[in-house]
Order: structure tokens, then C-alpha cells, then sequence
């Protein structure tokens, strides 16, 4: 039976700032995530958990090597492309929830179907109420984000980031400003994503103990998977 191939993967990925004295962020990273899979990226400080996370998600361009989605390459492609891969197969969920303060619950999950253009208005506002609906959020579709606490806005971060369906959703921090009931629940919301869904997750964490929970684990030192 030939391999499945994984849905997203880094060939020897390096990240540098330029400079009198370069900076490397991420070195010769090597990388394949599965559909299905729960990864957890852990390091120290500074070891370029994010900058990993940034270049596995195609916000940011490697300076060599490349990253693969479905088994395609995608250094070279054109702005827009990329930019267009990006809303349709990656889901993105932040430390800090960047919920826009003054539009509802519901508004915020629209927003990426909206810049995707797939659907109709009532198909937007009807799968945005039932991704709320399915996250304990139904009766908070129509607050404001300040209306809401930290783990509930956390949630409809994770609502916005399904709002197109992705395989892929990549979370940097995601617990870190929460208390550890909300931290739990978040986690234990991306555990199901992946192991009910079949979507591949990938989450930067400095929380060893959720770590641990993920189907595996990547360790960091200065740019470098280790042991």
C-alpha cells in the first residue's frame, strides 16, 4: 500500500533575519503532520517555536527548504495564491484572540467565509451560528467581545479559525492567557478536532503537561528539533 501523504510538511527549513550579524530563527527543520494528528511544539523561550509555526502556516518565507501542503510545494507561489491556500485550508488561532471589538460573535466567525467567497449570505451566517452552537457559544452569538470571558472569546477564535472548513489548524500559545479550567477546555477542544475530525493540529505550547496529551511532540533548541 503506497504511504499516505501527509497533509503538511517541512523540508530542511531554515528561517534567518539578515543583518551585519544574521539571526537564525528555525535550522534545517524536517516535518510531517498527518491528517488526524495532534502535534505540540514545545521549547524555551526564544527556540523558534513561533517562527516555526509562522512558516508552517505560510505567513512568513523561508529563507530555504520549503513547505509542502498535500504534497505540493509552495515556496514560489504568487502572493495571491498563497494567499488564497492559506484562507481555505489553514485555520489560525492566536495567543491573544484578535477578535475585532466592534463586531458580534457571530460577525467575527463570518469574516473569513466572507474573504473566501464560497458561499451565500445565508450559508455565512448559518454555519458561523452552527460553529458557535457546536462550541457551548449559541447564546453569546451576539455579544460584543468584551461581553465575553477570556476562554469564551478564545472559543470563538477557535469557531473563526473552522469557519472554512480547514485540514490544517495551527495555534500559537493558544492557553496563555487563560485560567486552567478554560486552558483545559481549549486544549481538550483541539484534542477533538483532530482525533474526531480528522483535521491536522499543531499547537505551540509552553504548558508541558497539555503537551504531553498531544500525539507527539516537538521539541525546540535554538531553531533545532532535539530529543
Amino acid at each position: 500500500m503506497t504511504p499516505a501523504i501527509p497533509i503538511l510538511e517541512a523540508r530542511r527549513l531554515t528561517r534567518e533575519l539578515p543583518g551585519p550579524v544574521p539571526v537564525t530563527l528555525v535550522r534545517d527543520i524536517d516535518l510531517t503532520v498527518a491528517a488526524g494528528e495532534f502535534v505540540a511544539i514545545t521549547g524555551p523561550s526564544g527556540s523558534g517555536k513561533s517562527s516555526l509555526l509562522y512558516l508552517l502556516g505560510l505567513l512568513d518565507t523561508p529563507s530555504s527548504g520549503d513547505v509542502l501542503v498535500d504534497g505540493l510545494p509552495t515556496v514560489g507561489i504568487p502572493d495571491n495564491p498563497l494567499a488564497d491556500l492559506r484562507l481555505s485550508r489553514f485555520g489560525f488561532v492566536f495567543q491573544f484572540h484578535f477578535l475585532l471589538p466592534e463586531f458580534s460573535a457571530r460577525d467575527n466567525v463570518e469574516i473569513p467565509m466572507r474573504r473566501l467567497g464560497l458561499l451565500g449570505t445565508g450559508e455565512i451566517r448559518d454555519r458561523a451560528e452552527f460553529l458557535l452552537e457546536t462550541l457551548g457559544l449559541a447564546e453569546h452569538a451576539h455579544k460584543l467581545p468584551e461581553q465575553m470571558s477570556g476562554g469564551q472569546r478564545q472559543r470563538v477564535a477557535v469557531a473563526r479559525a473552522l469557519a472554512n472548513d480547514p485540514a490544517i489548524i495551527l495555534a500559537d500559545e493558544p492557553t496563555g492567557n487563560l485560567d486552567t479550567k478554560s486552558a483545559e477546555n481549549v486544549f481538550s477542544l483541539f484534542r477533538q478536532l483532530a482525533s474526531d475530525q480528522g483535521r491536522a493540529v499543531v499547537v505551540v505550547t509552553h504548558d508541558t503537561e497539555l503537551a504531553a496529551r498531544a500525539d507527539r511532540r516537538i521539541h525546540l533548541v535554538d531553531g533545532r528539533i532535539v530529543p
